[in-house]
């Protein structure tokens, strides 16, 4: 593919994530960070919150099979993954979180139990759909500015 052709494709890529509701105003400030210096910060950073907020999705799994819940602990556990989403501009995932923390608030177990099935669910999407992104971006080389979706 040509490079004009694939930057078109990386822009529609991005594009639909932010159409599909994946993205927010997040992940275009992070983007406004990136300069030539550190043409890869974006990336750097979402792989980052991949790495990272394995541990506490692992923590939240663990803390799911107590009996009986701990919903305070199981709040702030989704605190920090919310806040770690949210620096990432991940909002569906993001929105997803409130609705579990809402639960934990209500002392709902089964609410928490469903809602973290979803979690996991856009989380891996978000994952999967960020990597096709970041691929076909360095397939196409460096974008001569970044431009926020319509």
């Amino acid at each position: 593919m040509e490079r004009n052709q694939l930057r078109r494709q990386v822009a529609l890529t991005r594009q639909s994530l932010f159409d599909q509701g994946f993205l927010d105003e997040q992940f275009i400030q992070l983007e406004e960070l990136q300069d030539d210096a550190n043409p890869n910060f974006v990336e750097e950073v979402v792989s980052l919150h991949y790495r990272d907020s394995a541990r506490l999705i692992s923590n939240i799994e663990k803390a799911l099979e107590k009996n009986p819940l701990d919903f305070n602990k199981l709040d702030g556990y989704m605190h920090q993954f919310k806040g770690s989403s949210s620096s990432i501009g991940a909002k569906k995932v993001k929105a997803e979180c409130t609705l579990f923390r809402e639960y934990c608030k209500a002392g709902n177990g089964e609410g928490c139990m469903r809602t973290f099935q979803q979690i996991k669910k856009e989380y891996a999407t978000l994952k999967r759909k960020l990597e096709t992104y970041f691929q076909l971006a360095r397939q196409a080389g460096p974008a001569d500015t970044a431009c926020r979706p319509k």
